[in-house]
């Protein structure tokens, strides 16, 4: 609360008349005689002293306030004469305005009031404040000239301050960042907010400034500090948002095969499920959202589907023409391909972004094969025969030698590189009528019946002792469960010298499980030529490379441990007419087989010494089909 004396304008006190004419008679009067001079001092010290009782309970003369002359009032007279004077509480209105808006007030409303009392008290004491000199000089010059006594005006600003705060409830409101967000596939954004505090002692100083000089009818800018969001705008970040979500993204093959899977399609909802709308900070105050892509979530999928797009490059296949050391291709390479998951992965990510062409293809890392199409001899160190390796199918069923023929063509022509092992079931591929395989006659368990594919060990038997012969190492070989006459004769020609096989020297084979496989040790490619004769019931398979000057020597079979065979079996066959037997096995007895392989250089020195491979056959008895019902009764 503060009290001032409000300011005065003298221009509206009067002097009353009679001072003046007074004044004007005394200065006139001549000067006396001394005893005139006494008279008249007593006279003036009798006057003073009539005054003096006369004003005793009353306002000297000459005293005014607010415009209002108080001479000769009490107390009580002067507060009412002030009281019906001052209407400046009322009568004063303030305009407090924020732009458009407006809000009024009157002084009295804000705190502003008068006190007549300290007023009439400050009217009093004028000539009565000092000793009896100076009370009676106060006295004169109010008589003479006047004294205006200033009102007392109490400002009670804790009052101002209410009313300016129940104002600022209508204007404050807080500061809102702008927001981003997603609901499922829902953009949710919310727009900013610029903060607004009415600052009170603020306004309350420009209020005071006024109602100090008792202005009425002031305007008063209200004071407003305003806050700046630290996000302003998200309609560039909801926007790319809204892009991304547009539509879904299709995943494609550019360069399909036949029997290539795809399209795929990402769904909205799943892009959805990979945007990252972050909040950043810029390091000045403010911040903005960022709008990103994690397409890990689609990694899964795409190292999933990756094996089924993976195509193995496939080497040219080739013929050696031995007379002009030249190879001539029958196949031409094919260039195989892997899918690279890290950019498919990046190019789904940019497509996420993009307004158009959302269609998105699968990148690809091409497998150049070892051997391609236009590679010549000298380039893949084809230059000779390294080893030729034959074996025999007297005998067979039809079935069994078109099976051999089908299952060998898979390896005629086939580029073996430096270092590479040689899986037989990695060629094979798929046995069965589809393929071109005939139903004959197959090994399994102890007897031996109808079943696609019989022969394919012909193929691996041959194979084996190729590379046997050929001084290569022998990675994985599993021999019969029991001996085949049709392997025991083979021959193999390797760097001048002549082989047998012999008992212990085939290799069979059942993808995916039972596997032959060799190891290209050399420095220079292996072509493997395929020749099956049919005149000759025989099946010879050669090796073409470079020689490394390696000579085998084999030694063995060593038997031991014969088990004789058992009994005939008979085996019902509708395909057999009454009466009839067919014999399709013969009867062998068990046995182990010991062969060893030693391996040298020209000059004699031992590269492999006395490698052993075993084989352990069961007995067999003689195999034969009869009609149904007609098998003998077993003793």
């Amino acid at each position: 609360m503060e009290t001032w004396q409000a300011p005065y304008d003298e221009r509206h006190y009067v002097r009353p008349e009679r001072h003046s004419a007074l004044l004007a008679w005394m200065i006139r009067i001549p000067l006396l005689g001394a005893t005139a001079v006494i008279l008249l001092f007593l006279l003036g010290m009798l006057y003073l002293a009539l005054h003096q009782l006369q004003f005793n309970q009353r306002i000297y003369p000459g005293v005014s306030a607010f415009g209002v002359d108080l001479s000769g009032m009490t107390h009580q007279q002067a507060m009412t004469a002030l009281a019906a004077r001052f209407t400046y509480g009322e009568s004063a209105v303030f305009t407090f305005r924020d732009g458009e808006r407006f809000w009024q007030r009157t002084a009295t409303e804000l705190g502003v009031s008068y006190n007549p009392l300290q007023t009439v008290e400050a009217a009093f004491k004028i000539g009565r404040r000092g000793n009896l000199l100076e009370n009676l000089l106060e006295q004169a010059d109010a008589w003479l000239n006047g004294a205006s006594v200033q009102p007392i005006v109490v400002f009670d600003q804790s009052q101002a301050a209410t009313i300016i705060n129940q104002i600022a409830a209508e204007i404050n409101r807080p500061v809102l960042d702008a927001t981003l967000s997603l609901n499922g596939t829902q953009v949710i954004a919310t727009a900013s907010q610029i903060g607004r505090q009415v600052d009170v002692d603020a306004t309350l100083g420009l209020l005071r400034q006024v109602v100090l000089t008792l202005t009425t009818g002031a305007e008063i800018p209200i004071v407003i500090r305003e806050t700046q969001p630290a996000v302003r705008d998200v309609e560039e970040a909801a926007a790319k948002v809204r892009l991304a979500l547009s539509s879904p993204i299709q995943l494609y093959l550019p360069a399909p095969r036949e029997g290539d899977p795809g399209p795929w399609q990402a769904s909205v909802e799943f892009i959805s499920g990979l945007l990252r709308i972050q909040r950043v900070e810029n390091g000045d105050g403010t911040a903005r959202y960022t709008v990103s892509a994690n397409a890990e979530p689609l990694r899964a999928f795409l190292v999933e589907l990756a094996p089924q797009l993976r195509i193995e490059p496939r080497n040219a296949r080739f013929v050696f023409n031995e007379v002009r050391r030249e190879l001539l291709p029958i196949e031409d390479s094919i260039e195989g391909r892997e899918l690279d998951v890290e950019s498919s992965l990046k190019a789904f990510e940019a497509a996420i972004f993009r307004a158009e062409d959302r269609r998105v293809p699968l990148s690809f890392i091409t497998m150049k094969p070892v051997a391609h199409s236009k590679a010549t001899a000298a380039e893949l160190g084809i230059t000779e025969k390294i080893v030729e390796a034959t074996t025999f199918f007297y005998g067979s069923t039809a079935e069994r030698r078109t099976n051999i023929q089908v299952a060998a063509q898979r390896f005629h022509g086939l580029v073996i590189a430096p270092g590479e092992v040689f899986s037989f079931n990695k060629y094979i591929g798929d046995i069965s009528p589809e393929t071109g395989y005939e139903t004959g006659l197959v090994i399994y368990g102890d007897r031996t019946i109808e079943g696609v594919g019989g022969g394919v060990c012909q193929v691996s038997t041959t194979i084996f002792q190729a590379a046997f012969f050929g001084g290569y190492p022998i990675v994985e070989r599993y021999p019969h469960g029991y001996r085949v006459g049709y392997y025991e004769s083979g021959t193999a020609i390797a760097n001048g010298r002549r082989y047998s096989a012999g008992v212990g020297m085939d290799a069979t084979v059942y993808a995916p499980i039972i596997d032959l496989k060799f190891r290209n040790d050399t420095p220079y490619h292996i072509l493997i030529a395929v020749n099956f004769v049919p005149s000759k019931q025989s099946l010879t398979i050669t090796f073409y490379s470079t020689s490394s000057g390696r000579i085998v020597e084999k030694t063995g079979p060593r038997l031991s441990n014969v088990v004789p065979h058992g009994k005939p079996k008979y085996t019902e066959s509708p395909n057999v007419r009454p009466g009839e037997v067919r014999q399709i096995d013969y009867a062998v007895d068990g046995v182990d087989a010991r062969v060893w392989r030693t391996i040298r250089t020209l000059d004699g020195q031992i590269l492999v010494n006395n490698e052993e491979f075993f084989s352990r056959y069961v007995p067999w008895s003689a195999q034969f089909l009869v009609a149904p019902g007609y098998a003998p009764k077993q003793r």
